[in-house]
């Protein structure tokens, strides 16, 4: 199942870098390819959007998503097979599903383009295009790179898959920048780049594309009701934002789990259209919940800092 296309310099290299890079390369690969992966870019977008600056957030989770839509767009026409499932000599050093056999397309999913280098790239770029420092540019570049370069060195990813990733994720920060900077309706935003991925609702037959057009769903609903209904304060100070962080990742887990104890796990892990409704409705409360309800108890947390450090300037 699936198509194998690639040129012979891209295998050779793959065989290449897994015999030449063994050891600690293929350990730092295994390491650095963790900041392309969800729950990295949950833990960046909660920080920022919880603590830092909302408005950042906001602004990255809009990058992500988009991103995120448009790389199972591609990958669900040019349904291409991973490296090491086209050629033996190549090994598959991280799947995507421990759990699934490696052979296995449906559980390990198609390689082209890379969506851990395109999340990196709409990620780590357009959060140092709005901190604005010199220093967090290079330092995005250079996370991304290494990224992509991991993909390679594990055998997952060709690396004609990664130049695609990274182009689509350089897309998706300059169109969102664009629209943000032009266009002053965010909802016409939110319209303009989910109707840019709709077409995959009658192709895309990944749970990737349902969960990120759920969680684009859940970002738009989330801003809006937290401009309404909420208007929280970021802060600074480092027993809230630990709080706000953690107390985020235990919605997200707690949610996602609670929304799914009322369906079989051969539903939820099937190719079924109702199975796909279910999984972007799931993430688009989540997301919702996180981004707009979640912000209100901001201020029990606030008061827990500030109990703890008048106690630590009483002592």
């Amino acid at each position: 199942m699936g198509n194998v296309f690639y040129f012979a310099w891209e295998s050779d290299l793959i065989k290449w870098m897994q015999a030449n890079l063994e050891g600690f390369g293929v350990t730092l690969a295994y390491l650095v390819s963790v900041f392309g992966e969800e729950m990295m870019f949950v833990a960046i977008l909660g920080f920022l959007y919880w603590c830092w600056d909302k408005r950042l957030g906001l602004s990255v989770g809009l990058s992500l998503l988009t991103a995120s839509l448009w790389n199972p767009l591609v990958k669900n026409i040019a349904l291409r097979q991973r490296p090491y499932m086209a050629d033996p000599g190549i090994r598959c050093l991280k799947a995507v599903d421990p759990k699934a056999d490696v052979m296995d397309v449906a559980a390990q999913g198609y390689s082209f383009p890379s969506g851990h280098s395109c999340g990196s790239a709409a990620t780590y770029v357009k959060a140092a295009l709005g901190l604005k420092k010199r220093g967090f540019l290079i330092l995005a570049i250079a996370l991304t790179f290494l990224v992509g370069f991991s993909r390679i060195i594990l055998g997952v990813h060709y690396p004609t898959d990664v130049l695609a990733g990274w182009s689509l994720g350089l897309l998706a920060v300059v169109l969102t920048g664009l629209l943000e900077k032009r266009v002053r309706n965010r909802a016409v935003i939110y319209l303009i780049l989910i109707g840019t991925a709709l077409p995959g609702v009658f192709y895309c037959h990944t749970n990737d594309y349902f969960s990120a057009l759920g969680m684009m769903g859940g970002l738009a609903l989330g801003e809006f009701f937290e401009r309404r209904f909420v208007h929280f304060e970021n802060t600074r100070r480092v027993v809230p934002m630990i709080l706000r962080t953690l107390g985020g990742f235990a919605l997200f887990f707690g949610l996602n789990t609670l929304l799914k104890l009322p369906f079989s796990k051969e539903f939820l892990e099937s190719a079924a259209p109702a199975s796909f409704a279910v999984r972007s409705l799931r993430y688009l409360a989540v997301t919702f919940a996180l981004i707009g309800p979640y912000p209100m108890l901001f201020k029990l947390f606030d008061k827990k800092g500030s109990a703890e450090g008048s106690v630590k300037e009483e002592n």
